[in-house]
Order: structure tokens, then C-alpha cells, then sequence
């Protein structure tokens, strides 16, 4: 039985600009385009979530959601730099068969069935958060598709497992 994880970092702009600024990891943060130049969100934080802004919103109607919005522009070599932490953790996993990244924050890990996904899980969560100063969510199971729809699950710093007697009262209740 194949053993999946999909690791997703949270709000990973966000996130980085928090660790770097841990005086805005209580305000709604965004990163994207200023409004006057009709700029998009590319990411924000929870508490600008709670205001319904969202990635891929124009930056205008984030601010008529959020006033107190604090919008930063981003910094994609810090974004890179934070990326291949993550990512060189994740490639030193023991247990691996295969890695695939496939976007700048997050990545699938193929395990050998011998280990436990769990505690691999967990490990990976806890590394990621000691050494980068960053949270991933990560979800385990038998393929791709159903390991990343559990690791949006229990966002954010979350850990969710479908097992493999699981799939389908798990798809099922899926919208």
C-alpha cells in the first residue's frame, strides 16, 4: 500500500514575513500589489483571512474587506532562500522513495511502506518549525489527491491522515 504525504506550508508568504517581523503575527497581513496599480493578494495571513481576503483578490476590494489591512510587497529571493530550507529538510527524510516538489512551498513524499507516516509527519512539522520558524500542514495518505485534500483538513500546523480503509467514507464526505 502506498504511503503519501503532501506538505503545504501556511500562508507561506505571509508566514515568512512574519518570522521576520514577529510584530505583524497579530495583525491582518497580505503580500501582493499596491491598489493603485491594480494589484492582486498573493497570499495574507489568518487574521486577514477572518476578513475574507484571499489569494487572488483584487487588492482594492481587500482593502474595502480589511481597512487595517497591512499590504507588503513581496520578496521572492527571501521566498527562494526559505523554499530550499524547506525543501532540503524534506529531501533528507528518511523513508523516502520519492520527492516531488511542486510549487515553491509545497511538495509530495512518496514513503516506504516499512515506515510510518505519522511519524515521519510529525518529525518533518517539527524540524520545519524549529529550523525555518515557519508551520506546514501535512497530510498522509494512499495517493496524491487524497494526501492534498488532507493536508488542507486541519490547516494551519495541521496533521491528517486518511488510511487506506478510510478512502472512501473520507470521499464521500467531500463536498
Amino acid at each position: 500500500m502506498r504511503k503519501v504525504l503532501h506538505i503545504d506550508c501556511d500562508c507561506f508568504f505571509a508566514a515568512v514575513e512574519m518570522r521576520e517581523r514577529p510584530e505583524l503575527a497579530a495583525l491582518p497581513i497580505a503580500i501582493g500589489g499596491r491598489s493603485d496599480h491594480r494589484g492582486v493578494i498573493a497570499t495574507c495571513n489568518y487574521p486577514a483571512r477572518g476578513y475574507g481576503v484571499r489569494s487572488a483578490m483584487a487588492t482594492a476590494i481587500a482593502l474595502q474587506k480589511c481597512p487595517d489591512l497591512v499590504l507588503l510587497p513581496g520578496n521572492m529571493a527571501l521566498y527562494k532562500a526559505v523554499s530550499r530550507q524547506i525543501m532540503g529538510i524534506l529531501g533528507d527524510v528518511k523513508g523516502t522513495i520519492a520527492m516531488e516538489q511542486v510549487s515553491i512551498d509545497e511538495a509530495y513524499l512518496e514513503l516506504d511502506p516499512a515506515y510510518s507516516a505519522l511519524d515521519i509527519a510529525k518529525a518533518i512539522k517539527q524540524r520545519v518549525q524549529q529550523e525555518v520558524g515557519v508551520t506546514v500542514s501535512v497530510g498522509a495518505a494512499p495517493n496524491k489527491f487524497l494526501a492534498k485534500v488532507a493536508s488542507d483538513w486541519r490547516k494551519p500546523d495541521g496533521l491528517f491522515a486518511v488510511k487506506p480503509h478510510q478512502v472512501a467514507e473520507f470521499v464521500q464526505q467531500l463536498p
